[in-house]
Formats: structure tokens, sequence, C-alpha cells
């Protein structure tokens, strides 16, 4: 029987079980059973493509592209899938392999889809978004080159090409009460459930032989998993990557995740914020509550490294010894223990003295306005709030950023150019364009359209968690520098449209020191001048 770390192994990314394919031997009858147990069934992508495959008959001249990125589970999907319908169905799983030592993937390719022109069968056909844009490119089927380049331009494709993207399934979904990732909470609950567990009963029984301290902190890191609470913590993390980093989840990049936070060199919250080559921890580590700076953080920082006494602290030590956490001396450990439990009714509430130091708000207050875009009913309370981000947000950043070097322009001047210490300035009217925001339709949860009119033009900015973030430290007085040039092009490319609606005015505002003139075109060869 394997020990609870070889079990765990299937989900290392190293694990020979990270690919799914089809095997004519077994490797381990056990960690198949681990590996079979671990699938998440039914997911909305299987579901859809079971559905179209339950659509066939034997004479469907179609072809159905399950596409997405590498470690997604498209392998596994098909290779369930092949089981059941391989009577009716002709299966090609992995688009990047050949038949013959010669061929190009692109090569084979081109014979899968000239035999499927000669059969009579339906055909499945796993494939990378990547794979599918080489196609594209340099196939020789022109009519499948045709419709792979009409999906990746997001336009239609023929009705006997079908294409199921992982990419429209996506792994976070804002809703109404705030967001959800239904895979990741299937996943977790899977692994750490207390009825029906494989991996459970084999922590159970691995637990009374393996006492030595590697198993112990792996122990206490299952027990830590398992508490609600850090499964929140650990969600909510997943999400601000997706957001602040774009960074996409994989079936295989979580479970490789999951692995490394359990099995890593230390304990589950130490690991969580350690980095490493999985994809997600070193997103995550840039999260780190250890780099909070905040009063209560600092204080707790210098007490414990003077060992200065703390009742409260010392019942919080002797509570986590009992589940496995011991000798802890670090600072920091104790703070990203105390993040990681920061969600939830833990029996001793030390650590939630320091929520208010972890706050969330950015993630509260992009969510809000998020929804609003999305799902904006013209109410009078969304229609009030959507004018309070526009004009205290957005339109208070667009002015701050465009004016940085010139501070003493009014608040409805907005400075084109700066000629010989003279400040050419435009006065523009800059408003929110409510009523557009529904032609945007918003799905993915990574950026939302915010629409304005300036003067009689209309103008749109997607808006990311950064660059809100961006524009509510700009109006509070922060100047961008090198480190924001990821976000602050958008804002750059949203001015460089409202200066050209400027250009079009026919009045200009020129400033120096405290003089003030205005230029008025007022006919083809007559221009006003005041201020002089």
């Amino acid at each position: 029987m394997i020990d609870f770390r070889t079990a765990l192994s299937v989900m290392s990314k190293s694990s020979p079980y990270a690919v799914s394919t089809e095997r004519s031997t077994v490797l381990s009858t056990d960690l198949d059973a681990v590996k079979k147990y671990l699938y998440i069934e039914d997911s909305d992508i299987e579901t859809d493509f079971k559905k179209v495959l339950n659509s066939l008959s034997f004479n469907d001249k179609k072809i159905i592209f399950l596409c997405g990125s590498s470690g997604d589970g498209k392998s596994e999907i098909l290779t369930r899938a092949k089981k059941n319908f391989l009577s009716k169905v002709n299966f090609h799983l992995d688009a990047t392999h050949s038949f013959h030592p010669n061929d190009s993937a692109i090569q084979t390719l081109d014979k899968l889809f000239l035999e499927f022109s000669e059969n009579s069968k339906p055909l499945v056909v796993g494939i990378n978004t990547g794979m599918l844009g080489n196609y594209a490119k340099e196939g020789a089927v022109s009519e499948i080159k045709k419709s792979a380049l009409a999906f990746l331009d997001k336009e239609s494709t023929p009705d006997n090409h079908i294409f199921l993207d992982f990419e429209s399934y996506p792994k976070f979904k804002i809703t109404d009460d705030g967001y959800e990732a239904d895979f990741t909470h299937k996943l977790l609950n899977k692994i750490t459930q207390a009825e029906g567990n494989l991996i459970r009963e084999i922590y159970e029984r691995n637990r009374s032989v393996n006492k030595d301290k590697s198993s112990k902190r792996l122990h206490a890191n299952y027990e830590l998993l398992s508490q609600p609470a850090v499964q929140k913590t650990i969600v909510e993390l997943l999400f601000k990557a997706r957001l602040m980093h774009d960074q996409f989840l994989t079936a295989r990049s979580l479970l490789d995740f999951i692995f490394t936070l359990l099995a890593g060199p230390g304990y589950l919250f130490d690991n969580l914020f350690a980095g490493g080559d999985n994809e997600l921890l070193s997103k995550i580590t840039d999260f780190d509550p250890a780099h909070l700076r905040t009063q209560k953080i600092d204080r707790f920082i210098l007490a414990n490294d003077l060992a200065l006494p703390d009742n409260e602290f010392d019942e919080f030590k002797a509570h986590i010894e009992s589940i496995g956490i011991e000798n802890l001396t670090g600072s920091h450990s104790y703070l990203r223990l105390f993040y990681v439990l920061k969600n939830g009714d833990f029996k001793n509430t030390y650590p939630s003295k320091f929520i208010q130091d972890f706050n969330e708000s950015l993630i509260e207050k992009y969510i809000n306005i998020y929804q609003l875009h999305r799902s904006y009913d013209g109410s009078s309370i969304q229609r009030k709030a959507l004018k309070d981000f526009y004009k205290n947000s957005l339109s208070t950043a667009i002015r701050k950023y465009n004016n940085r070097n010139a501070p003493n322009l009014g608040k409805s001047h907005y400075l084109i150019s700066e000629l010989n210490g003279y400040q050419l300035a435009a006065e523009l009217d800059i408003t929110a364009d409510i009523k557009r925001i529904t032609q945007f339709s918003t799905q993915s949860p990574a950026s939302f359209t915010a629409c304005i009119k300036v003067e009689n033009e209309l103008l749109s900015i997607p808006v990311n968690i950064n660059l809100l973030n961006l524009m509510q430290k700009i109006v509070d007085g922060y100047r961008p520098n090198k480190h924001d040039k990821n976000t602050v092009v958008l804002l750059d490319e949203l001015i460089a449209g409202i200066v050209k609606v400027a250009n079009k005015l026919n009045t200009l505002h020129i400033f120096k020191s405290n003089q003030h003139i205005t230029v008025k075109k007022v006919d083809e060869d007559e221009l006003k001048v005041s201020g002089m």
C-alpha cells in the first residue's frame, strides 16, 4: 500500500500521471486509483462536449475541435470520451503528435483531414490554441485553415466545424454575490472531504504510522488545507493572481500547486508564498503578507523578535502545536499563518487581530464596479454608483495624469502641449457615457469596458484591476513611474484619443505664470484673442 506522500505525488507536474495518455500497461494500481479519484467529472466544458458527441450520427461529416492551452485537461476529457464514443467517432487526441518520425505535426494534421474527407465518421481533434494558429498559417487543407482562422478571430465558423475552447469556460466567474471558482472549490473539497475520500483514507492510515518530522509537517499541512477558511484564502489568492497578473489556471498547474503546498519543504503557509517553478506560486509570492507594513504588524514583529510576554499569543502557539504546527520562530511565518486563517472562525481568535491589516478592499471595489458594468439595469442606485466611479475615479485620474506637468491648470482644462514655457490647453467636458456600457459584453473577469463622452466624441477604455488601482493612486497624488508601464499604457492610449478631440476645438487656452490667453477661431480667417 502506498504512503500518503506517494499518493499525493500523482498531482505533481513531474509525475508520469501529469499528462493523460492511452497507456497499454498499468504503472501502479494504487496511483491509478488516486488519479481516477482526483478527476472532477462533468465540468461545464465536458458536459457540452458530451452533448455534441451524443448529438452526432454515424455519417455526420463534422469535426469537433477541443481547444485550449497545455495542461487544461483536454487529454483527460478526450481519453474518457474515446472509451464511450469510439464506435461512431474517430479521435485524434493530441495535434502536436505525428504518426511517422519524418512527418511534422502539421503534415500529420493534413493527412488526418484528408482521410476525414474520404471517411464517413465524425472526427474529434484535441488541439492547443497555438497549434491551431500554426495550422491556419501552414496547413494544406484550405477549408480547415479558413475555419481555424475564423475561430481565432472570433468570427462564425461553418456548422460542420465545431470549436469548444477552454477559454470560453473561465475558472473564475464574477457573480452577483462576488465571485466563484467552481473547479478549484470542487478539487480542494475532493482532496480533503471527510467522507468517501480515497486520499483521506490513505492519510488516516499513514498518520498513525509515520511519525518523523517531515511526515508530521505533511500531516499538519493536510489538516490546514482541510480548513474551509484556508481554502477560501487560497482561492482568493488565485483569483487575485488572475486579476492582477493575468495568470490563467489550468488543471495541471492547480494540481501541482496543491501538491507543493502540501509536500513542499515548509508548512503550507510558507510554501504558499515561497515562489518556485509552479506558475501559480511564482505569482502569489507577490502577495506575501510578510511584506505588509502596518502599525499592528510592525508591533507584532518587534514583540516576537524580542520574545516579549504575550499570553494570548502563547495560547495560540499552544493551539497550533496541537494540530502539528510546531517550532515556528520567524515572525514572517506567523504572519503568513494569520493570513491563511483570516477568513475563518478559528478556535483561537488571535489571528483575527490582523484582519484589517489584511484588507482586500481593492478586489471588492473592482468586483463592485465590474458588476455595475456587466449588469447595469438603469436603476437610480446603479446610475449614481457608476457616476461616482466615473467622476471621482476615472475622470479625476485622467485629468491628474494628463496634467501631471501642469498642476496649475483648472479642473476643466487639459494640457495639450508645452512650448517655451507656454502651456497650451483645451477646455473639455468629460462625462460618463453610461447608456453605452451595455453594448460591451463582459464575460472574462479580467476587465470591463468604461465608456466616456469627450465633448461629443465617444471613447472607451478596458479597465482591469491594475488600472483601477493605478487610477485610485493617481487620484491620491501618486505619479506613475517605469514600474507602471504595463498599466499606464492604457491611460496613454485613452489620453491620445482625448488630445485628438481637443485639437478639433475652436478655442485654445495659453497659460504662463498668472497669464491666461484665450484664442478663439471665429471664422476661417479670423481669430479672437482675449486676456492679453
